[in-house]
């Protein structure tokens, strides 16, 4: 009897693993804290990875393109956590954020991209890309649930909302960056919280809706 087989469809490519992918970008960021952006090549990274290097360059064009991913991931598990009011949002994102820029790995990789990238324009673009545009997630997620509780106002326009997402984003994350990676001081709760006042008051001057910190009245007032 002649046995029934059913052909299966031909692929058109070698489909991407996730764990090499993982363990690729693991081995990237490792590089960078041993060896540091000049001395980390492909051939390194692939080593500690235990892939072949054209499994890299079937991936990654090259090591710019490959760090700036590294970087990205661990960008990507911050989360706008929701505790009832846009304070306590902010507070805890910044928190989050503090911690992740504490760990080596993200230290020490966002620092060397971000220096060659003063000298790559292509390499910025990919940082904006891949880190900025993606992370500004959490600022739009915040200000949604902020709004839908009566905390901030609606925007008139799209423009004018971009322009206001685009200028927390960079509030928030240069504040953070500069005290972690420039100035070497702490983010603790008591930083988060008076950072946070700072910022929510900017917001509520624009805009006319938040309470001012700690019960100040308007000027002029009695």
């Amino acid at each position: 009897m002649l046995s029934r087989s059913h052909p299966k469809p031909a692929r058109s490519g070698r489909p991407r693993s996730t764990e090499a992918d993982e363990a690729i970008l693991e081995a990237t960021r490792a590089s960078l804290v041993d060896l540091g952006w000049s001395k980390l090549t492909m051939g390194d990274v692939a080593t500690r990875a235990g892939v072949a290097k054209t499994t890299l360059y079937r991936r990654w064009a090259g090591k710019n393109e490959l760090v700036v991913d590294a970087v990205a991931v661990l960008f990507d598990e911050l989360e706008m956590p929701d505790l009832g009011s846009l304070a306590a949002d902010v507070e805890a994102v910044v928190l989050q954020f503090a911690a992740l820029l504490e760990r080596p790995e993200t230290r020490t990789a966002l620092m060397a991209v971000v220096a060659e990238s003063t000298r790559d324009e292509a390499l910025r673009a990919r940082i904006r890309d891949s880190i900025v545009n993606r992370q500004k997630r959490l600022v739009l997620k915040g200000r949604q649930r902020a709004q839908e509780r009566g905390e901030l106002p609606v925007e008139p326009d799209e423009a004018t909302a971009a322009l206001t997402a685009d200028l927390v984003f960079d509030v928030i994350a240069g504040a953070v960056v500069h005290r972690t990676l420039v100035s070497g001081e702490p983010v603790d709760a008591d930083w988060a919280h008076r950072f946070t006042l700072l910022l929510l008051a900017g917001l509520g001057a624009a805009g006319g809706a938040l309470p001012r910190p700690y019960g100040q009245k308007p000027a002029g007032s009695v």
